[in-house]
């Protein structure tokens, strides 16, 4: 076998795809009139000229236009995530990088994902300042198509564009419901962190206040004894008085009574004198002792009403701790119950993360179910597009058939036509004969009229 410079080493079948994808494109491919119309009806001027000669600026204005069309990015959108992107890696050299590289590379990724999305696969840079001919008629053209598809299926994008909203916003409002009870969640963490001190210092309080209590109960017993023991020795100082005064009493009862025998007889009154002498030293003696005794119970009273008035202080400081005690149980109660709600809070709390959990769930939920109709609508997309591309074929060999038969057509017409000239060729024969045929039947009818008469008049 002989070499044959001219055969290729691809194989057949990366030739026939090649081939294929070829045929696609030029299918796809639209006329340079059509797609200078298409761009001038966005407001862009734009000639054929310009297609065949395209300059990197007005091919880059208008591709910005596609991309605010259909991602609805411009350079005021790009530029805030692309800086946020740049500060997050960068940090503090984020200025090494310009802004419009930046911009540039996140319009070129917002670009490349429409260009993937319309079927374009091999969109680079060259495409935007290298532009050719060729690269942006087809580009133009598959862009077009795209707009073209996207309008069409106007209710079915708008349908799931409101799902997405309305999914959307579902999820701003329930993160900014969980922001709000997180909010809450802080301030009753707080407000329970603070009751839990004030309780701590109530009870602390509380407890002193209860040790004071006890040892004031402690000193009042020991009052109340010295108290009761200060009465009765009052009590026996008061009624050994009582009888010393009986005692005086009866002792001037007598001496008035024995004044009458002191003028009778001296010796006896001397006696009598001197016994009551006696008497009257120590009545003297024992009313001194009395006295002395009085003196000492008054010392004793007024001692005993001192401890009294402490006594009565003492009471009342008892009765302020019982007030005291009284407003701790309060204070108490009230802990209680601001225990008790803090208790609630915290259940409603956990109830609210509960309720966090439940709307996390549902929300993975909703994205699950976004991701699956997000697939349904790929799946509905990509099954759209095989229907169009089976209708691109129905449509293509429709044409085909009704080139053909437009073809057919034209040769039965011009048969036709001929048929008909023919027709009207031989009807005007046939009427040219049909007049010779009557002008010779007019003429043999005059002749036959002509030998009649003539034949008439010689047998006459």
């Amino acid at each position: 076998m002989t070499y044959n410079p001219r055969m290729s080493i691809i194989p057949t079948n990366q030739q026939q795809s090649r081939s294929r994808k070829k045929d696609d494109d030029t299918h796809f491919r639209l006329p340079d009139h059509e797609i200078v119309g298409c761009i001038t009806e966005l407001g862009i001027p734009f000639s054929i000229a310009d297609l065949q000669k395209p300059s990197a600026a007005h091919v880059q204005q208008i591709f910005e236009w596609f991309a605010e069309l259909l991602l609805n990015a411009t350079r005021e959108t790009v530029e805030p995530p692309m800086r946020a992107a740049a500060e997050d890696i960068c940090g503090e050299f984020a200025d090494v990088i310009s802004p419009d590289t930046r911009n540039l590379m996140g319009f070129y990724v917002a670009l490349r994902r429409v260009m993937l999305e319309c079927g374009i696969n091999d969109f680079t840079f060259n495409d935007l300042y290298k532009p050719t001919y060729q690269r942006v008629a087809k580009i133009f053209s598959f862009l077009i198509n795209f707009v073209r598809f996207r309008e069409s299926q106007t209710d079915v994008i708008d349908e799931y564009y409101n799902k997405a909203e309305s999914v959307k916003n579902r999820i701003e409002t329930l993160y900014t419901e969980n922001q709000e009870n997180e909010v809450r969640l802080e301030d009753l963490r707080h407000n329970r962190k603070v009751m839990e001190a004030q309780v701590r210092e109530k009870t602390a309080r509380n407890e002193e206040l209860k040790k004071q209590l006890l040892e004031l109960q402690r000193y009042l017993g020991k009052v109340t004894e010295r108290l009761n023991d200060a009465k009765d020795k009052k009590g026996a100082l008061t009624a050994s008085l009582e009888r010393g005064t009986q005692e005086k009493l009866t002792l001037k009862q007598e001496a008035n009574k024995l004044r009458p025998y002191m003028l009778q007889s001296p010796s006896g009154l001397q006696d009598s004198l001197a016994d009551l002498r006696e008497m009257l030293n120590n009545d003297k003696s024992h009313l001194d002792s009395l006295d002395r005794r009085a003196r000492a119970l008054q010392t004793s009273t007024d001692s005993f009403t001192v401890v009294a008035g402490d006594v009565s202080a003492c009471i009342k400081i008892l009765e302020e701790i019982a007030s005291e005690l009284a407003k701790e149980e309060d204070e108490m109660a009230r802990n209680a119950k601001q225990r008790d709600a803090l208790t609630e809070r915290g259940n409603n709390a956990r109830e609210v993360e509960r309720a966090e959990g439940l709307l996390k769930r549902q929300l993975g939920k909703w994205n699950e179910r976004t991701e699956r109709l997000r697939e349904q609508s790929n799946q509905k997309a990509q099954e759209a597009k095989e229907k169009m591309d089976e209708l691109r074929a129905q449509y293509k060999k429709l044409t085909e058939e009704h080139a053909e038969k437009g073809k057919e057509i034209d040769i039965r017409r011009v048969r036709i036509e001929q048929t008909e000239k023919k027709m009207l060729d031989l009807k005007e024969n046939i009427e040219n004969e049909v007049h010779a045929a009557q002008d010779e039947y007019q003429k043999l009818e005059a002749h036959v009229k002509l030998y009649i008469t003539e034949m008439e008049q010689n047998i006459s």
